[in-house]
């Protein structure tokens, strides 16, 4: 059975549930809602795994607001779209959660995309088996990996969870939108937006449209019409700003310095996520078996019938979104292969074929891991924020700090903060050796609030130190993963350098522009609380920048490196 024969016989028996539409954008509605008035509400959140990376966008903001282009100005390691959108959020809504704004930073763009889907006519049956799971991976910070055993909602992957939602309409509206100029429009609106917020997610969305033209679900000429348009729309943004070359030349930068081979990568991504891979790769052998048994005609007439069905549709839509998955480090792994399944469960669930229950029960196992995942955590992360906790005392960090910890990993956060000074030789003994205080360090929740009890030591001694020097910095550097700083203190970050450094992966090689940069401005600060290896080997990287400044033991965990007027 074909995906356009699977969509006639879905229609007929529910044609009459007009209202099913109406339903759905009611709720899209009353969803727009309640992220509008979280966003506006001081929200306080569950501290979770790799909160800081919610600082990277932090920065982020504070570059654009003072006049910089991600690309352009900073080095990003991914594309400008989440940026520009987050920053539109966080100027609207300057004191909401980070985390809020940073998760739902995407939705400016995929919901009014999703809006123009759900009032298809062709899409009224299927619309809130499509919504309803979109919303719930939507709607909280969660990835569907878990990095750390305890709950609380994650800080990291938000890029990833970007491209995988855009993703996820991309193939609703290949499989269930019937072609017209809305559908040609819609495919080159998610390209562009695939394009320009990761390009590994575009690279998956090319995959899927190239798969959608081989089996006759889409045809060459929209197929066509959508890449023409997606590129004029990236000339016209390029023309004036030189934004999408300068983000191609981050690209080629980013290849250079991640050489790992696919495979290994791959193999990583089925390890992983093997309660999803299993069941689907299953799924696919047992389509695949049952198109050829009952298949008639021509081997050639099968294949092609086998291409044009949910076989070959979950195939492919899996080994793209397995491709996507691996460079990525939090996502929502595989929630593109939802509307797959759901064509596979509407068009067995009126047949009486004795393999019926073993197709059914491995949609279901496809299906249900992520859905249950997704609910379980983000209600733990909610029922846990009821439990024994604390707010982070480090108010002077505004909405960054708006988090609660567990009492006794608060207190552990404290104590860890007044540890690393006194023992400094041990942690730099083992930052030298490339070992970190603990195997999952970063993912560790009182580790989190540790760097936030350090920044705000951070800021309060600098605030301290200009007060006491009469002197007012022009900006910050700092030789940390993020630089919460700048946007802190409300001044200008140095141009030319990368933003969420991780050396090995986005640390380009040092040039005389960014030399130039850094000597402009004023305070390079050194974090030590602890010394890790990526401190230790930002400090050799950038070594050049510290020649001829002044040394400032600005507190127990920070040295601070000033210009010298």
């Amino acid at each position: 059975m074909t995906i356009n024969q699977g969509a006639d016989h879905l229609r007929a028996p529910f044609a009459s549930r007009s209202t099913a539409q109406l339903l759905s954008l009611l709720i899209v509605a009353v969803f727009a809602a309640g992220a509008l008035v979280a966003l506006w509400l001081p929200v306080r959140l569950p501290l979770g795994a790799f909160y800081w990376d919610v600082a990277v966008y932090l920065d982020a903001f504070q570059r654009i607001g003072m006049g910089q282009a991600p690309a352009i100005d900073f080095f990003a390691p991914v594309g400008p779209l989440s940026y520009y959108s987050g920053a539109l959020l966080h100027h609207v809504f300057p004191n909401a959660q980070p985390m809020l704004v940073v998760n739902w930073a995407i939705l400016p763009i995929v919901l009014p995309l999703a809006v123009v889907i759900l009032v298809q006519h062709e899409v009224r049956p299927y619309s809130l088996a499509l919504l309803l799971p979109f919303l719930i991976f939507a709607a909280l910070p969660i990835n569907l990996s878990i990095f750390y055993p305890a709950p609380g909602f994650d800080g990291f992957g938000n890029y990833n969870r970007h491209a995988s939602l855009l993703l996820y309409w991309m193939i609703v509206t290949l499989l269930f939108v019937q072609p017209s100029k809305t559908r040609t429009i819609l495919i080159a609106a998610f390209m562009l937006a695939l394009f320009l917020t990761k390009i590994t997610g575009a690279v998956a969305g090319a995959i899927i449209v190239g798969y959608a033209c081989l089996s006759g679900r889409l045809r060459l000429i929209e197929a066509s019409t959508a890449a023409v348009a997606c590129i004029l729309a990236l000339v016209l943004l390029d023309w004036p700003t030189g934004l999408v070359r300068a983000y191609l030349g981050d690209i080629l930068t980013l290849l250079g310095l991640n050489t790992e081979t696919l495979l290994p990568r791959l193999l990583t991504v089925a390890s992983a996520k093997f309660g999803v891979v299993l069941p689907a790769s299953a799924l696919v052998a047992l389509l695949l078996w049952i198109d050829l048994r009952e298949g008639k005609g021509s081997l050639l007439e099968r294949m092609r019938r086998m291409l044009a069905g949910p076989a070959g549709w979950l195939a492919v839509t899996l080994f793209a979104l397995a491709l996507f998955e691996t460079q990525n480090t939090g996502s929502l792994e595989f929630i593109g292969l939802w509307p797959v399944l759901l064509l596979v469960l509407t068009q067995w669930r009126l047949r009486s074929d004795r393999i019926k229950p073993a197709v059914l029960a491995l949609t279901l196992a496809v299906a249900l891991p992520s859905l249950m995942l997704c609910i379980e955590r983000g209600g733990r992360a909610l029922a846990g924020a009821a439990g024994d906790v604390v707010a982070l005392p480090a108010p002077e960090l505004g909405p960054l700090a708006r988090v609660t910890v567990k009492r006794g990993l608060a207190e552990r956060a404290a104590f860890m903060l007044d540890l690393y000074p006194k023992h400094a030789e041990t942690f730099r003994a083992l930052a030298d050796k490339e070992l970190e205080p603990s195997a999952i360090l970063y993912a560790e929740i009182d580790y989190q609030a540790t760097w936030l009890l350090e920044v705000r030591q951070g800021l309060l001694a600098l605030r301290s130190w200009e007060a006491r020097e009469q002197r007012r910095l022009n900006g910050v550097f700092t030789l940390d993963f993020v630089d919460p700083f700048n946007a802190l203190l409300d001044r200008d970050p140095p141009r030319n350098v990368p933003i969420g450094i991780v050396p090995g992966r986005n640390l380009p090689t040092l040039t005389e522009r960014t030399l130039a940069s850094l000597a402009d401005t004023d305070a390079i600060l050194s974090p030590k609380c602890p010394q890790t290896p990526a401190r230790v080997a930002l400090a050799r990287h950038y070594a050049a920048a510290l020649a001829d400044r002044r040394h400032v033991a600005l507190s127990a965990c920070w040295d601070m490196y000033l210009k010298v007027r």
